[in-house]
């Protein structure tokens, strides 16, 4: 086991700096960056209104005047900071702060001016002085360059984080209690009206989007209800502003441990409904190929107790797979759900990386993108421990 372990996080770290060297590169290379936003504005308004030098502190704060690989370094592991042993590299160029300008004319009178060259390098010495963090392998994520400027990235994801646990963390856990014991009663039930009822309603979890449940929830236990006059849930967000009445329940302080229930009962529906859909399917399939195995057949014969068949020798084999899907609850329960807490304007890990992206705060949205590839191999790590105890014959060697 020990041996394993050490083989694992060795991979675990390997796999962590790959997927860290993509994400960073393809976050950084999509268009419509903070550079090519003041470019239009730029464009729009005229250039008195945006100078060159507005430009240049922009690329200085995102760091986009340094190469990528030199941007890289200093996000993971906070180097380089200046020169190597206070002077070797000085003047070695690791960037261009003003992109070279020509201007090409065409026979048919068009003119294009393209970036070729560099009129001004940016080496080493410059970065003397210039911020930087410690670097996300040390834990710091550094500060949030448009939502909370100046502010650490991890105070802006703590301030979040409560809200992501308790919506995920009990959907998945009613998804886990609710789609085990369907999909095993299912499966033994098989071709039974419970079975048709179920594996319909399975397959509408799983095939509609999750904005239509949201919607469809709002419509159905918000507006509708309201205007009726009947008793209703809040349609969004995780906390109130303001006192509200609701009928047949009374007034509902702002705040309140009732109305923060009230609030998230919709979201966690639909994140409940549709991992239950899923999971459910999925331990009926395995419980199904599980109850065809001889060792089943030969304790039915024996007169083993259909009870003990099923739960002693057919259920523990049968959730094998299902532990596979395990692997990612870890991420999942930090990620949040981006739609559903989009839909329902819940404040939460999912929303904020939405967020980040929409205004271009790159450390932000790397930081949750960094964390949820750390709990996923996690995860997968210890779903690879639990295989040897769902399942004793498996050894690792």
């Amino acid at each position: 086991m020990t041996t394993f372990l050490i083989r694992r996080l060795f991979q675990m770290i390997l796999v962590t700096i790959v997927a860290a060297m993509l994400s960073y590169g393809l976050l950084y290379v999509q268009p419509g960056g903070p550079i090519d936003v003041l470019l239009a504005e730029r464009q729009n308004s005229g250039a008195n209104r945006i100078r060159e030098s507005d430009i240049q502190r922009v690329m200085q704060r995102f760091e986009l005047d340094l190469a990528m690989p030199v941007r890289f370094s200093r996000w993971l592991v906070g180097w380089p900071k200046g020169p190597i042993f206070g002077s070797v590299g000085a003047d070695w160029v690791v960037g261009c702060a003003t992109p070279g300008q020509v201007r090409l004319r065409y026979p048919d009178g068009r003119v294009e001016i393209v970036e070729e060259g560099c009129e001004k390098t940016v080496t080493l010495a410059d970065l003397e002085g210039r911020k930087v963090s410690r670097g996300v392998v040390f834990g710091d994520f550094g500060d949030s360059q448009v939502m909370l400027r100046g502010r650490p990235v991890t105070d802006l994801i703590w301030s979040r984080l409560p809200y992501t646990l308790y919506l995920m963390g009990g959907s998945i856990v009613l998804a886990i209690l609710l789609g085990v014991p369907l999909g095993v009663y299912s499966a033994v039930k098989q071709y039974s009206r419970f079975d048709y009822i179920a594996t319909t309603i399975a397959f509408i979890g799983t095939s509609v989007p999750s904005f239509v449940f949201g919607i469809f929830f709002i419509l159905l236990f918000s507006v509708l209800p309201q205007r009726a006059g009947l008793p209703y849930l809040p349609p969004g967000d995780a906390v109130g502003v303001r006192d509200y009445t609701i009928p047949l329940i009374g007034m509902v302080e702002a705040g309140s441990f009732l109305d923060r229930f009230l609030r998230v009962l919709m979201p966690c529906g639909v994140l409940t409904i549709i991992n239950l859909a899923g999971w459910s399917r999925f331990v009926r399939g395995s419980m199904l190929e599980v109850l065809q195995q001889d060792y089943v057949r030969t304790a039915r014969a024996k007169g083993v107790r259909e009870q003990v068949v099923i739960l002693k020798h057919a259920l523990r084999n049968s959730l094998i797979p299902f532990v596979t899907l395990l692997a990612g609850v870890l991420a999942t329960i930090f990620g949040g759900a981006l739609i559903t807490e989009a839909v329902f304007n819940w404040p939460g890990i999912g929303r904020l990386f939405i967020d980040a992206l929409g205004r271009n705060d790159y450390n932000v949205a790397m930081a949750i993108l960094f964390v949820n590839v750390i709990l996923l191999l996690l995860g997968i790590l210890i779903t690879d421990i639990l295989y040897t105890i769902v399942d004793p014959r498996i050894r690792i060697s």
